[in-house]
């Protein structure tokens, strides 16, 4: 398989970026979208060129930093995986494949591919924990959960912070991730008695690191690699409403 790479190179978020256009040959369809570009950077550094510098760590799918603009598309073509699950059969022989970072104030760009989504962790720091003395490990059974609320926090927990609902929203909002974190913890009794106060520390965290609002278009749930649920910002305007009248 052949393909054309056209991919934005910026040195870092104070420099002009630009696209430059690659030609990649003898792409096997079983490689995963980063066994190319690793490919083409083993060419590049043979001839003496700049890398590509992109973000990836487990390639499994779980600690969420391959997020990258993909023809448009977070991630890429195929909803509910991240871009290191993505291979190269997804692509037909001759394409030409546009590849971008994350694109949002939040996100200044560190270099080429590579953005900085620390502001993710500051909101998270601002909220996104239990303060309550629980303990030591109780025995599964010590504290009755409802399965419904169980399987609901699960579910929230599984957002891994790619940061692709804010790459994806037209307003480069963060209500999916900081509704997910917020949900974790509300459904469950150890997280409930902040569940108030955790909802504005982190919303007003959102807001302060120049996150945008929602634009209800549920584009952030389309994208999310984890399929995560937009019911869950519901569920934090309603505990940042409660929090603001009490």
């Amino acid at each position: 398989m052949n393909v054309t790479l056209k991919v934005w190179r910026q040195s870092n978020s104070q420099s002009k970026g630009f696209f430059s256009i690659y030609n990649v040959s003898d792409v096997s369809e079983e490689m995963s979208f980063f066994e190319m570009l690793d490919m083409l950077n083993e060419s590049l550094v043979e001839k003496g060129e700049e890398p590509i510098a992109f973000d990836h760590d487990c390639r499994e799918g779980i600690c969420g930093t391959c997020g990258v603009f993909i023809n448009g598309r977070a991630h890429g073509p195929i909803s509910g995986i991240t871009t290191c699950q993505l291979h190269m059969r997804r692509f037909n022989n001759g394409d030409t494949i546009i590849i971008e970072p994350w694109r949002a104030k939040a996100f200044p760009v560190i270099k080429d591919l590579v953005v900085d989504r620390t502001s993710l962790d500051r909101v998270m720091m601002s909220g996104g924990y239990v303060s309550v003395n629980t303990g030591g490990t109780p025995d599964a059974n010590a504290i009755p959960i409802s399965k419904v609320n169980a399987d609901e926090a699960m579910d929230a927990a599984s957002c891994i912070g790619c940061g692709a609902c804010v790459a994806t929203c037209k307003n480069s909002s963060a209500m999916l991730f900081v509704s997910a974190k917020v949900s974790q913890y509300a459904l469950l009794p150890q997280g409930m008695i902040e569940k108030k106060i955790r909802a504005q520390n982190m919303v007003d965290s959102m807001d302060e690191e120049g996150f945008g609002n929602c634009s209800n278009t549920y584009a952030c749930e389309a994208e999310c690699p984890k399929e995560i649920s937009v019911s869950h910002i519901a569920r934090m305007n309603r505990e940042f409403f409660k929090a603001s009248i009490s």
